[in-house]
């Protein structure tokens, strides 16, 4: 089985490459230069370029691309770069995918639970409506922009994947267990709101079990077991045997943060994986506390 990924050397797309090739998929990568082996396709989304040649006789394509959240300022020329970074390669892996005589049947294409905006404690499953904000905005977007594979048959599912994604280093997590050892955290704001997460590894094992699970439309990568920004931190911090007191004012995340502080840190969503779930698929790390005590190993 040949699978070809996009966004393959980030934090997730380098964990689940690494899954996908034990598992004995035959891994193809999606890089933005000339192509160095058979392992890898060239493309360059901003010029429209992807020769639809070297997709043929692949089983799948998951891409996962777009640039980091994690820089500040948003400023309006960053936020466009945002956007664009997702939307502009998902259309051209999507209409290049529905000029294909034999297209491969599968796109798993990244997302986020930032569609449904800062929804407090309301549950939430794939089938709950969107919210509002710059996040949300994007999101939609993001998803309309497979709107041509799915016209052509294409077995399209969204990764709304949750706020957090817990590894022992790199991404947001990483920032947060680094704060966390030096004995600076503790919770950002007044810490009650949800954090839909979920661990690395978990991450990559939901994606390689939709390769094949006949799951279409929207799907959060998310655990079972949402909880509070603060519990999430207490939580880590007493796996490390570190304190978590230093709370950080909102009034401080958006004095250097601006609107992101909101978008990313102070809002919530408990965003349920009623598909996943419903699909078969079981967790390494279920809960906050199985994740606290990976990460401490």
């Amino acid at each position: 089985m040949k699978v070809v990924v996009a966004g393959s050397h980030g934090l997730l797309g380098s964990a689940l490459t690494q899954l996908l090739t034990e598992q004995g998929w035959s891994v193809q990568r999606l890089v933005r230069r000339q192509a160095r082996s058979r392992r890898e396709i060239s493309w360059d989304p901003s010029a429209g370029h992807l020769d639809s040649g070297d997709l043929a006789g692949v089983d799948a394509v998951v891409n996962l691309g777009g640039a980091t959240l994690a820089r500040f300022p948003w400023t309006q020329s960053y936020r466009r770069t945002i956007v664009a970074s997702r939307t502009v390669p998902t259309a051209l892996l999507a209409t290049t995918l529905a000029s294909m005589d034999s297209p491969p049947p599968v796109l798993l294409q990244a997302s986020a639970v930032g569609y449904y905006g800062d929804r407090g404690q309301e549950e939430l499953t794939e089938s709950s409506p969107p919210g509002r904000g710059f996040l949300a905005d994007l999101v939609r977007r993001w998803e309309a922009a497979t709107a041509p594979a799915e016209a052509a048959g294409i077995r399209v599912a969204h990764l709304r994947t949750g706020a957090v994604a817990l590894a022992p280093a790199g991404g947001s997590s990483g920032l947060i267990l680094t704060a966390i050892k030096l004995g600076l955290g503790g919770p950002l704001g007044p810490g009650d709101n949800i954090w839909s997460w979920i661990t690395v590894p978990d991450h990559a094992a939901a994606i390689a079990h939709l390769l094949t699970a006949e799951v279409a439309g929207p799907v959060n990568l998310t655990t079972p077991n949402p909880v509070s920004q603060r519990e999430l931190i207490t939580t880590l911090a007493r796996a490390l045997h570190r304190p978590a007191v230093l709370r950080v004012p909102a009034w401080a995340l958006r004095l250097v943060l601006r609107d992101a502080a909101d978008d990313l840190l102070l809002s919530g969503q408990r965003a349920l994986p009623a598909a996943l779930a419903g699909s078969g698929f079981s967790w390494q790390h279920p809960t906050i506390q199985d994740a606290a005590a990976w990460l401490s190993r």
